[in-house]
């Protein structure tokens, strides 16, 4: 019974609204249909909210997201994501097919662990002024190698027809490309199928322009 109840209890967010990884999880959590509650953490505020140490217990990293589900925490995007697609219903967001599967994984690291750390908001304080070059460089090396690995695993999206894990950790880092005033429009296949993907539903309302916590100046 406990389980039961556990189970049946909502997932909840602690993310802050312009965080990649935290909209990671809100994609996955809207593309699954899972009713979720979001416990706002102010990156900045206060000197960042995240160094708390009630959140360290949530998050030793100190880092967003932490999703509390199913009597667990977990603190990886990429984590939740790969958990609620075991455990949930609704369309994969890993593929059936290995090699298919393989290639998501490859393009959600290549984000999650080749691009996104190095321009994420502790990377650029300790930058200093130097921070929209450095964000820059980085992020188009990136793009460099993700554009040919695209052009070999896209159809309509990432890889194939099907949305798939790639595309959530994608529209973010796009996002963070064109904040950062990378010309995103270098890479014709990054181009092409982010503007696909801001267009549907799921992408749209977990936007960071209308999550709990946007400030009023920067609501759509």
């Amino acid at each position: 019974m406990h389980l039961s109840l556990v189970s049946l209890a909502k997932p909840v967010l602690h993310g802050y609204f312009r965080s990649s990884c935290s909209w990671r999880v809100r994609i996955a959590f809207a593309l699954k249909g899972i009713e979720y509650d979001q416990v706002p953490v102010n990156l900045i505020k206060d000197g960042g909210q995240q160094l708390t140490e009630q959140y360290k217990k949530l998050n030793p990293m100190l880092q967003v997201p932490a999703v509390e589900i199913d009597g667990i925490t977990l603190s990886q995007s990429l984590a939740v994501i790969q958990y609620v697609d075991e455990t949930r219903p609704g369309p994969r967001l890993l593929p059936a097919d290995p090699k298919k599967r393989a290639q998501v994984r490859m393009i959600s690291d290549v984000i999650a662990s080749g691009i996104q750390p190095l321009q994420n908001l502790y990377v650029i304080q300790k930058i200093g002024a130097e921070k929209m070059q450095w964000a820059q460089h980085f992020i188009d090396r990136g793009f460099q190698a993700l554009e040919p690995i695209l052009k070999q695993t896209a159809g309509k999206y990432c890889v194939g027809d099907e949305i798939s894990m790639a595309d959530v950790c994608l529209v973010p880092q796009v996002y963070n490309a064109e904040r950062f005033k990378v010309d995103v429009g270098q890479y014709p296949t990054i181009h092409r199928l982010n503007q696909t993907l801001v267009e549907i539903e799921a992408f749209k309302a977990t936007d960071p322009s209308c999550q709990p916590d946007t400030p009023a100046d920067l609501r759509a």
